[in-house]
């Protein structure tokens, strides 16, 4: 059942919410302000009653950002979700994310937190066209880490997948952590305490997409290089530390059609 729905139109040549539904336990906030009044933006938060998401709760909700709109989804601070109850799983759907011609989206929440036991699972779809604009940001922690709640949560989902206006898939990505009989969370993933994921679409971001790659090849190469010459040790840290495994880790790749500039066809 839907419990939220936000669209977005031009209005006098300027970006503007002309639907805005939610019930509980969601909330839109959209306010009339946020940064400069030539920005040509909508900037909606979204909210849960009681600060978080409870065991059993079922969000679902979708956007629809006209042609040549801008429009930024975001939250006041981290998603938390509370303990599981009863094996129950809470789960978060934006159903569809329409992003029309020339227009952006931005999706940029505040991190996942997730109470010990918690089960969560939240899924993005959105659906563009050729010249749609959009920036996800995808992430979550640990837990609550100052608690001493580190990957301690039962179950965390969370599917991100992008198609074209023709239903043809361009981006489909599932993140799954899961406690198992054999190891768990916590064993898996040692000292991390964060996995986040960003992902760049369109015409609008190609910049953005070329300096966030050249900024990454340079990070990592920076904190990693092989070597050859010392034993036992596979990586070497930018201090000259040897060590299993790196304190930060970052990859970029490509994806979606490749279009061919004259020198390349």
């Amino acid at each position: 059942m839907e419990t939220g729905s936000v669209v977005v139109e031009k209005i006098g040549c300027k970006s503007t919410v002309t639907r805005c539904f939610s019930k509980y336990p969601l909330k839109f906030i959209i306010p009339k302000k946020v940064g400069p009044s030539t920005a040509d933006a909508v900037w909606i938060y979204s909210l849960t009653y009681g600060g978080g998401i409870v065991s059993g709760d079922s969000i679902s909700c979708n956007f629809s950002i006209g042609d040549g709109c801008i429009a930024v989804l975001t939250t006041q601070a981290s998603t938390k979700v509370y303990k599981s109850v009863g094996n129950k799983c809470s789960q978060q759907i934006l159903e569809y994310a329409n992003v029309g011609s020339d227009a952006l989206f931005v999706v940029i929440p505040d991190p996942v937190t997730c109470f010990s036991t918690a089960r969560y699972s939240q899924k993005q779809v959105f659906r563009v066209v050729t010249d749609s604009n959009l920036a996800i940001f995808d992430w979550f922690t640990s837990g609550r880490y100052a608690s001493g709640e580190k990957w301690d949560f039962g179950f965390y989902k969370s599917t991100n997948n992008i198609f074209s206006e023709d239903d043809t898939p361009i981006f489909l990505d599932t993140a799954l952590l899961e406690q198992g009989s054999i190891s768990s969370i916590s064993e898996r993933m040692q000292d991390y305490q964060v996995i986040a994921m960003i992902i760049l679409l369109g015409p609008k971001l190609r910049h953005l997409q070329s300096q966030v790659q050249e900024n990454v090849t340079k990070m990592m190469s920076g904190i990693l290089h092989t070597t050859s010459n010392t034993p036992g040790c596979s990586v070497r840290s930018k201090s000259g530390f040897c060590s299993s495994k790196p304190d930060f880790i970052a990859s970029c790749s490509v994806f979606g059609p490749i279009v061919l500039s004259p020198c390349q066809a």
